[in-house]
């Protein structure tokens, strides 16, 4: 047993706080400007605004700018749905920046929405956050003297956890299944994470680990490009086993999942479906006959497995070419589009769900669910054990 190999959780990174509630970047479009006036009496909002104007006791404190991108946020928010978002030009420019793969600072940790709350849905491998303690699932109470309030905009908390690297921040944090928060002082750092990486595994070297960290890049076909050159290099290796670990891939491209999810597959499997407001379902089928059909396929996930990696994972799973090893997955079932606005900044909107092969739709309450269920314990996490690496790595070679 490889108790010191793939240890995906315990490795050195250091990362920025990285916000995936949004998921799927589906496309990118600009907004076209309609006149609404001839549909919504705006009168009571330019009352507010003259209110607020001649009455707040440091108005010179508050900028006209920001005045209306809170407006907008408002606006935004009140569709209910934390993955529809209004993204000022700052907050745009870090979303694709992020997506991109350059350096950031922060702690290295996914935010995401929980029935309304602010969580985590994983701390990045080796990253500050995650050797400070946190965990999949934390529950944020608090950032510095911030306590946090349900209907916070996620980038509001992000922001407020996002610094210089070598500076501190203290997060107040309830782990999942416990009663009692903790208080956990983090030192922020700087670091890039690749969106893949390839290494040969086993006593001898004869399982091919791939660790998909996300499904973007700074565009669709870098990624797929990337993951050319990895099916590419298994595919010449001759290695009949292949151990996919997409622990902590918060997702990405639905593209690039499907575009990965076919070189498992035979022809006209079904990889996804979609279905829009309408009720029109729009269905993915394997195409290219895949360069890795064939091979005996494990894939590890968790609760911070989400969006892109979760279609990923159905699409094998319900075909019945993968086993899937670790804990339910996040849950993330719906795309986004992102519209780029004139000054820089952007909104993304729910368009779609995403359903798997067999028409269910992939929610919080439908995630993937393992078929072998393996949890890495907090003793496990402080020992610097693997526990659901070593039972996929056992699994694979039996």
């Amino acid at each position: 047993m490889e108790e010191d190999k793939g240890k995906k959780i315990f490795e050195t990174l250091v990362l920025t706080v990285i916000v995936f509630c949004i998921g799927l970047i589906f496309g990118r479009s600009i907004a076209p400007v309609n006149d609404i006036s001839k549909k919504v009496d705006m009168s009571l909002f330019w009352q507010v605004w003259d209110t607020l104007d001649k009455n707040y006791v440091e108005k010179d404190k508050v900028e006209d700018t920001d005045k209306v991108y809170g407006a907008i946020k408002g606006l935004v928010q009140s569709y209910n749905d934390p993955a529809t978002v209004f993204l000022t030009p700052e907050e745009t420019k870090e979303f694709n920046d992020l997506n991109s793969g350059k350096y950031f600072e922060g702690i290295g940790a996914e935010l995401g929405y929980s029935d309304g709350s602010i969580i985590i849905v994983a701390p990045i491998d080796g990253s500050p956050a995650k050797e400070a303690g946190i965990r999949p699932g934390d529950l944020i109470l608090a950032v510095d003297d911030y306590e946090v309030k349900s209907g916070d905009n996620i980038y509001d908390i992000v922001a407020k956890i996002r610094g210089e690297s070598g500076t501190k921040v203290s997060l107040k944090v309830l782990h999942k299944g416990e009663l009692e928060p903790v208080v956990l002082e983090i030192t922020r750092g700087e670091i890039t994470v690749p969106s893949m990486t390839l290494k040969y595994v086993g006593d001898s070297n004869d399982v091919a680990y791939i660790d998909i960290a996300r499904f973007t890049e700074s565009s669709l076909s870098e990624w797929e490009s990337k993951w050319d050159s990895v099916a590419q290099d298994v595919q010449r290796s001759g290695v009949d086993k292949v151990l996919i670990d997409l622990r902590g891939n918060p997702g990405g491209y639905f593209d690039a999942a499907v575009y990965a999810a076919d070189d498992f597959l035979d022809t006209g499997k079904i990889i996804s479906k979609q279905e829009d407001g309408n009720g029109n379902v729009q269905t993915f089928e394997a195409k290219s006959g895949g360069k890795l059909l064939g091979k005996k396929v494990v894939i590890i996930v968790d609760e911070g497995s989400a969006s892109a990696s979760e279609i990923f994972t159905g699409a094998l799973q319900q075909n019945k070419v993968a086993t899937v090893v670790g804990t339910k997955t996040f849950g993330k079932g719906t795309a986004q589009t992102v519209i780029d606005l004139a000054d820089g900044s952007s909104v993304h909107v729910t368009i779609l769900k995403w359903l798997l092969p067999d028409g269910t739709w992939l929610n919080e309450e439908n995630p993937i669910t393992p078929d072998v269920e393996v949890e890495n314990s907090v003793e496990d996490f402080v020992k610097g054990f693997d526990r659901q690496y070593n039972e996929a790595l056992l699994l694979i070679n039996k």
